[in-house]
């Protein structure tokens, strides 16, 4: 965990503290900021569950910076008539518009007690004039969600097991970084599920095999990743790779249709992660990863891209000879996204 720790140091400009995503508290402003989506979904949910065990009347109101409508901040955040505590989360500040910008800043400046606001900011210089007015705050507080380096994953995952009080033996550790080396919260929900299914204090490569063998050298979810972002020369190595280290093809077609799934609910949708989340099932940071994913999919290429995905769950599950070809088929055609031949 001190490894992680280590990227929460305040930068010179933050007058205000830097707190780790672990560790939140409540403050009046609570600045989410970083493009680490689930470390900031972690944050917030655990900040909210804090305020709500504090007072169990607290309402919870989100909105969007991006597409909001004049007056909503001013009217969430105004208490109510039996003064219950308030946490308003503001999504996607980074797209901010006007109106929002100019109504937090006039927030900022003299803040509701009983109310918390969280300002969720990926990146970039949009908002800047808020994140400042924020980080010259007396009692704000900054959460950064830096995303982790390949040599940090290790570290984290122990960090999960001891915050539970368990241990891990290194070469279970290695073993789940190398299963979930693309993704900061598949790893996170495998260290979480190792521990919720064995009553074991230690947690063994024994265990990590039995949950998740096969998924060491390559992943279904990591051929997914390639093959929906376009990357056809990776995503077509990644899969020869893992059928050839006895990678199962069900595992990889079962990613392709969770993933495409999660794309078709997000499509075209408005409202913030968290909103959406809500909505149509699913954590805000599977909203997000889902959104991002969309962009350059047309709806004719992602119903395509199902409709392929439902017919090589069938040819591997026994309605084929070669599920293998059937496999490479599904990777070549959402690599290209290109449906002409099915």
């Amino acid at each position: 965990m001190a490894a992680t720790k280590g990227r929460a140091k305040a930068s010179a400009k933050s007058r205000i503290p830097q707190v780790h995503w672990r560790e939140v508290r409540p403050a009046p402003v609570v600045l989410v900021s970083g493009a680490e989506d689930f470390f900031a979904s972690e944050a917030i949910t655990g900040l909210r569950t804090m305020l709500r065990t504090e007072d169990p009347s607290l309402e919870v109101h989100d909105l969007d910076a991006s597409s909001y409508a004049p007056g909503e901040l001013t009217t969430l955040v105004s208490p109510s008539l039996f003064m219950e505590p308030r946490l308003v989360v503001a999504e996607r500040v980074h797209q901010t518009v006007d109106a929002f910008l100019q109504e937090a800043l006039d927030y900022v400046a003299a803040p509701i007690e009983g109310t918390t606001l969280v300002l969720r900011h990926a990146s970039g210089v949009r908002g800047k004039k808020l994140l400042d007015a924020v980080r010259a705050m007396p009692d704000a507080i900054e959460i950064a969600c830096v995303p982790l380096k390949a040599n940090e994953y290790f570290g984290f995952a122990m960090a999960e097991f001891r915050m539970q009080g368990r241990r891990a033996q290194p070469q279970a550790v290695q073993a789940l970084v190398a299963a979930f080396s693309t993704d900061i919260a598949e790893l996170a929900a495998a260290c979480r599920q190792l521990m919720s299914v064995s009553g074991d204090e230690e947690i063994s490569p024994e265990l990590v095999e039995r949950y998740y063998g096969g998924r060491v050298e390559t992943t279904g979810f990591k051929i997914a990743d390639s093959a929906i972002a376009g990357r056809f020369a990776e995503a077509m190595l990644l899969v020869r790779s893992g059928l050839d280290t006895g990678l199962n093809a069900v595992p990889i077609v079962a990613a392709f249709a969770m993933k495409l799934r999660m794309m078709a609910k997000v499509y075209g949708l408005a409202g913030s992660d968290a909103q959406l989340a809500k909505t149509v099932g699913g954590a805000p940071w599977q909203i997000g990863q889902a959104r991002r994913e969309t962009r350059g999919w047309s709806e004719l290429e992602l119903a395509s891209a199902i409709m392929l995905v439902a017919e090589t769950d069938h040819l591997v599950k026994g309605g084929s000879r070669s599920p293998e070809y059937a496999v490479e088929r599904l990777v070549r055609c959402v690599a290209a996204r290109d449906f002409s031949g099915v």
